[in-house]
Formats: structure tokens, C-alpha cells, sequence
């Protein structure tokens, strides 16, 4: 499949060298060094994901990720100079589904890239037998086959990380699942770290979409110390 990939960043040798990796793996890189340009693509083109530099001097990558998120649930992976956890937080929080500190290598940038498209393909795609069914619980139906969470009877808009982390604990409704097996069940192998948050702030953003609260949730608990659950 030929997937469209945006990529913006006005450091351009960081955004040449990210255009010469993608396209080594036969993706189609729609490149920019301005936000504007790059609002104007996403205005106009069907694109499979968006790689965003958040320190940009017109208009900064978070502020393209929130306008993105108006209408699309295509994965978006943050570029931050910074190695803070308030850029990664508030990216997570805005809907980004996964972040990488420069300086990175290009090659665990197109892996990145790589494992999201794995997975938005499989969620907005046809369903395999193994996971074809539906889910219920207290007002939440999440159709796994189509790829669709009803809320009350209303659609909810979900991104793929998110619908990702809903999925997995449904399915094991009554039992607790530990941010690391989330991790892992959710972006492959790749390395988890303890102090790693990516888990927590999309679970803050899933309960904000659920109307829940961690105080007294309706839907996901927080075990602590262990990870979530959604009770039988």
C-alpha cells in the first residue's frame, strides 16, 4: 500500500534526512518547513500519518496536531527538542499517539512510523476472525470489526492508540493489565522504561472522551502500582 506521510519541520536537514529514510521504506513524503504549508496539505491531501516538529516559529507542531485531530485519527508521531516531559504530555494530551527527542536516529524514527501505520491500518481496515465481536459495558459498545466505540449510543472519536488501549481492556474486563503489557501489546518490542508516561496521559485522555474521573470511575480503574482495569 502506498501510505502518504507528512512530515514538518523547519530544520531542514532534520526534515531531508527524515524524507530520504520514509522514502526508502516506499512511502510517499509530502515534506515542508513551514506550518502553513503544511496545514495546507492536511487541508487537501488524504495522508496516512504526520510527523511533526513541535518548536516551529509560525505556527508550532502542537497546534498542527490539534487541528489535525479536528477531523482525521491518523497517527501522529511529535519531533521535540526538547527532552521535557510537559512538550510529550501535552502532545499525548492534544492526541498524538507517540513522540520522539531529537537527536534520534532516522532508522528508530521510520520503525516508529512503521509500527503506527501497522496499527492505523488495522484499525481503520477489515477485522481479523481473532478479534471480530462486540464488547459491552455499562453504555460502552465497542465493535471491534468495524472499528467503532458507541458511547451512550453516540459515536466516540477515538484515535488508534486510544481505541487500542479501550480494546485491550475490555477484553480483559475483571482483570488488571500493567502499563508495560499495554506498552508492548500496543507498540511491539520496543523498550519500556519504568518512569515512561505514554501509557498514563493516553488513559487521562481516554477517561476525559468517557466522561470518567479517576476519583470514581465509571470505566477505568487505576490499580496502583499495578496498571488499569475495567470490571466485569
Amino acid at each position: 500500500m502506498d501510505y502518504k506521510i507528512l512530515v514538518a519541520d523547519d530544520e531542514k536537514e532534520i526534515a531531508d534526512l527524515v524524507e530520504v529514510y520514509l522514502k526508502n521504506e516506499n512511502y510517499t513524503v509530502f515534506k515542508f518547513y513551514t506550518a502553513r504549508e503544511a496545514l495546507d496539505c492536511i487541508a487537501s491531501t488524504e495522508l496516512d500519518l504526520a510527523v511533526l516538529d513541535i518548536m516551529m516559529p509560525d505556527t508550532d507542531g502542537l497546534s498542527i496536531c490539534r487541528k489535525i485531530r479536528e477531523n482525521h485519527t491518523y497517527p501522529i508521531i511529535m519531533l521535540t527538542a526538547k527532552d521535557t516531559e510537559t512538550d510529550k504530555i501535552t502532545g499525548l494530551t492534544l492526541g498524538a499517539d507517540d513522540y520522539i527527542t531529537k537527536p534520534f536516529r532516522p532508522l528508530e524514527l521510520a520503525a516508529r512510523v512503521k509500527a503506527q501505520l501497522r496499527r492505523y491500518k488495522k484499525y481503520s481496515g477489515g477485522a481479523t476472525q481473532n478479534d471480530a465481536g462486540i464488547i459491552v459495558r455499562a453504555g460502552l459498545v465497542i465493535d471491534v470489526n468495524a472499528r467503532e466505540v458507541l458511547l451512550n449510543e453516540k459515536p466516540l472519536s477515538l484515535t488508534p492508540t486510544e481505541f487500542s488501549i479501550l480494546r485491550i481492556l475490555c477484553e480483559n474486563k475483571g482483570n488488571v493489565v500493567s502499563s508495560e503489557r499495554l506498552f508492548h501489546e500496543i507498540w511491539g518490542d520496543e523498550y519500556y522504561a519504568k518512569n515512561n508516561n505514554t501509557i498514563t496521559v493516553h488513559i487521562r485522555h481516554l477517561r476525559e472522551k468517557l466522561g470518567d474521573t479517576m476519583d470514581n470511575p465509571k470505566y477505568i480503574k487505576t490499580v496502583w502500582g499495578v496498571g488499569y482495569k475495567i470490571e466485569k
